[in-house]
């Protein structure tokens, strides 16, 4: 057979193929009507491993392989279809729905905001950039971010999530689990790291520097320079810079912003410490009620998995089948279990479309843990 012969074949068998997809969509159909009017869960893992077995049991293992892909892929997306066509409501649907109809059409100028760490830190910059009238209130962990929003002591909270150069802010992700609050807005900030120091110290009085530890990984090529020197991290770059100024030593600095300078009274000893200059902090914006803004384009989630092969694929794929693109997924352990991991996944999309909102559906209606963590825009 020439090359058009065998195509032509191939397009015929893949006629076949698209038909008695759509036959057995339609039966598979049926059996969830059934499982819906007997209280029954839509998966029944006895039952996939029953076809798997039955179609591959003849066929050599080379072909089996494919063959048992090809089936988990048929059975996923036969539950994909059971799910969205039998559950076409749900409480999260219904709670972005109200959202988005009582959210109102800008964030407010002014509101009492959660922040951590003292005047002058990049969490009070990041506020003065989403709020121009912001009443923030001060804390000295992220934990105090979120318990302020989670007991409504302040209606928002600001709090870094990733940074550029050093990655994420892994206690941000871990209380996300702990507390249940959303993200309404999120900003890019570019980060500009200098060292300051009292009086007229210069570098070489200087035996130790502080500063958080985002800051000291992001300036760890300047700080390698300076091996004699002490680096003692702290919570926060401005609490650095506040304690400096407060210290009757000279022999000390803080890795700060340049606005720290002015503020408590330091000196500049080295404008350019950080790895590199395109250095950027994303800062996320939270609260305790779902507000959902005009123009929200990006989601965020947390979800577990079985703890299977093929999990983190079936879910993914979804995704490539809306062609959504996935900005990050980042696996964090669960504590007090063994190799189990929450997935943390942001991505370009918006619940204003029908298809975005009949998958997050399908995903609470499904046996996977999924957690909505806001709809937002990012600045």
């Amino acid at each position: 057979m020439d090359l058009e012969s065998i195509r032509k074949e191939i397009d015929r068998i893949d006629d076949n193929i698209k038909q008695l997809f759509e036959e057995r969509m339609e039966y598979a159909l049926k059996v969830a009507n059934h499982k819906k009017e007997h209280n029954l869960p839509v998966l029944n893992m006895a039952r996939e491993r029953e076809i798997i077995n039955r179609v591959t049991k003849d066929q050599p293992d080379n072909m089996a392989v494919y063959t048992k892909i090809l089936f988990n892929t048929l059975m996923d997306l036969s539950r994909s279809y059971q799910n969205r066509t039998l559950y076409q409501s749900s409480p999260l649907l219904d709670a972005i729905k109200a959202s988005i109809k009582n959210t109102p059409p800008l964030l407010p100028s002014s509101a009492t905001i959660a922040c951590q760490g003292v005047e002058g830190s990049y969490s009070q910059l990041a506020c003065d950039r989403l709020f121009s009238r912001p009443d923030i209130m001060y804390f000295n962990s992220f934990e105090g971010v979120f318990n302020a929003v989670d007991k409504r002591l302040c209606r928002y909270g600001i709090l870094p999530i990733e940074n550029s150069l050093h990655g994420s802010v892994t206690d941000v992700y871990d209380l996300m689990k702990q507390y249940k609050v959303y993200i309404s807005k999120s900003i890019k900030l570019k980060i500009n790291h200098v060292l300051l120091a009292k009086g007229d110290a210069k570098l070489t009085d200087i035996k130790e520097i502080y500063s958080h530890e985002q800051a000291i990984a992001q300036c760890s090529n300047f700080l390698k320079s300076l091996p004699n020197v002490k680096v003692i991290q702290c919570e926060n770059t401005a609490a650095a810079a506040l304690m400096v100024s407060k210290s009757q030593r000279n022999d000390i600095a803080a890795i700060a912003q340049q606005t720290c300078a002015e503020l408590y009274g330091l000196t500049v000893l080295n404008e350019h410490i950080q790895n590199s200059d395109n250095n950027y902090t994303r800062f996320i914006c939270i609260s305790k009620d779902l507000e959902i803004y005009p123009g929200a384009n990006k989601i965020s989630l947390m979800f577990t998995l079985p703890h299977r092969p093929g999990s983190l694929y079936s879910i993914i794929s979804k995704f490539s089948a809306l062609g959504i693109n996935l900005t990050k997924l980042e696996s964090r352990p669960i504590s007090g279990k063994d190799f189990e991991f929450m997935f943390y996944c942001d991505m370009d999309a918006s619940v204003y479309s029908p298809e975005i909102l009949s998958l997050l559906c399908e995903f609470e209606s499904g046996s996977d843990k999924i957690v909505f963590l806001g709809s937002y825009s990012e600045i």
